[in-house]
């Protein structure tokens, strides 16, 4: 299943500047997702991180790592279980590389555990062939 921005707005509440996942390119529900992220100079972070070595914050990886996940794992439970969904925890995280403008992040994401209104998930983001972000995290839906 492949998705444009649009779509992916109609499950995530974020908006811009704080969307940070461009398209899925693919997702198989229950198990895993393929998300894109274009990194620009146009990005608000780069203006302050760091002028004259603009380099994306790691939060914001892992950010748009919990995006994609928060996709697929929405698109893997029954239509009226979804809702605000909360990422409650992230372990094993390890930055392993800068990103920087015109990078292309790809950001593979796999369901662990899934249960009606929570879930454990691993994902991995890759700029070219270099790991960039990795971690486990966990989400709940909020009621």
């Amino acid at each position: 299943m492949v998705m444009d921005i649009l779509g992916i707005m109609d499950f995530l509440p974020h908006r811009y500047p704080f969307i940070l996942i461009d398209r899925i390119l693919d997702l198989v529900p229950g198990e895993s997702i393929r998300a894109l992220k274009n990194v620009s100079m146009n990005e608000g972070f780069f203006q302050g991180h760091f002028p004259g070595k603009p380099v994306m914050p790691g939060v914001l990886i892992i950010e748009a790592m919990a995006q994609a996940c928060g996709v697929l794992m929405l698109k893997s439970i029954p239509e009226e279980n979804r809702g605000l969904l909360f990422f409650s925890g992230i372990d094993k995280a390890r930055l392993r590389k800068p990103v920087i403008p015109g990078d292309q992040l790809v950001i593979d994401g796999r369901i662990l555990n899934l249960r009606s209104k929570a879930s454990r998930m691993t994902g991995i983001v890759k700029s070219g062939n270099h790991v960039v972000a990795e971690a486990v995290l966990m989400a709940v839906i909020g009621s």
